[in-house]
């Protein structure tokens, strides 16, 4: 048994929370303590409702996610506020949420880790959001369909894809969840092939128009990577044991 506070202070120091900059509400770092003890982490993309029983019914005592449970102007527990918030609270779990900080890290990042899980281990920080690129450029020569069958392996599942970049991809970036809408800034960087998550109806026809192989492989998809690394690393530091919970949204 370790204590919370031990846990979420080596993880505020690795993510940079206090500094790191993200979209208005995502409240990185810890979003509901517990009554002090860590016996058994998990890991999740999302703080839903459903993680969140799972976790209870599994004794758990932190969960870490990439997406929080306080998303946006939170400030009223009522309905599915209150349901969640009651179910934590009396299940005495922690919940830590770590939003871009995971997805730009070097180390435990969702973009890193998709990037080797295809075979590519060369790489440089790609596409910025609020002043830090939090996405991967990668330069190789790899026909089309084999990167497409590279990413179905490493996601498990179907990508869908607009071709309208070359069949040789020499250019490729890595933004994992819903960046599809930053077609045209990838675009603009010099990138061929963009691989993300999903995005808006209107970038299939932008990537065609900006020349550029948009690959989407699901935002749930994509954003597994992260949340497993960083839970499985502080299993193996703090010696506690750790389990992922599935959950996806099929998108």
């Amino acid at each position: 048994m370790i204590r919370l506070q031990e846990v979420t202070t080596y993880l505020d120091d690795l993510f940079s929370i206090e500094t790191f900059k993200d979209y208005p509400g995502a409240y990185n770092g810890l979003q509901v303590e517990n009554s002090g003890a860590v016996k058994k982490i998990a890991a999740a993309v999302d703080a839903c409702e459903s993680v969140i029983h799972q976790a209870i019914r599994e004794e758990v005592s932190l969960l870490i996610v990439h997406h929080g449970l306080l998303w946006g102007n939170v400030n009223r527990w009522k309905g599915i506020t209150y349901r969640k918030m009651r179910a934590v609270i009396s299940g005495d779990l922690a919940i830590y949420s770590i939003h871009l900080p995971l997805d730009a890290h070097p180390e435990y990042g969702n973009n890193v880790l998709l990037a080797r899980s295809c075979g590519f281990f060369e790489y440089e920080p790609f596409l910025e959001t609020f002043g830090v690129p939090i996405g991967v450029r990668i330069k190789a020569k790899v026909d089309r369909q084999e990167l497409l069958r590279r990413v179905e392996l490493a996601v498990g599942g179907p990508v869908q894809l607009s071709a309208g970049g070359p069949a040789i991809c020499e250019s490729i970036g890595i933004v994992t969840g819903g960046a599809g809408s930053q077609v045209p800034q990838a675009a603009a960087e010099g990138v061929d092939t963009f691989i993300t998550g999903e995005g808006p109806h209107w970038t299939y026809t932008a990537a065609e128009e900006t020349a550029v192989n948009l690959v989407y492989a699901g935002h749930y998809a994509t954003e597994t990577f992260g949340v497993k690394a960083i839970t499985q690393h502080i299993s193996d530091r703090f010696e506690v044991p750790w389990l992922f919970i599935d959950h996806p949204s099929g998108r």
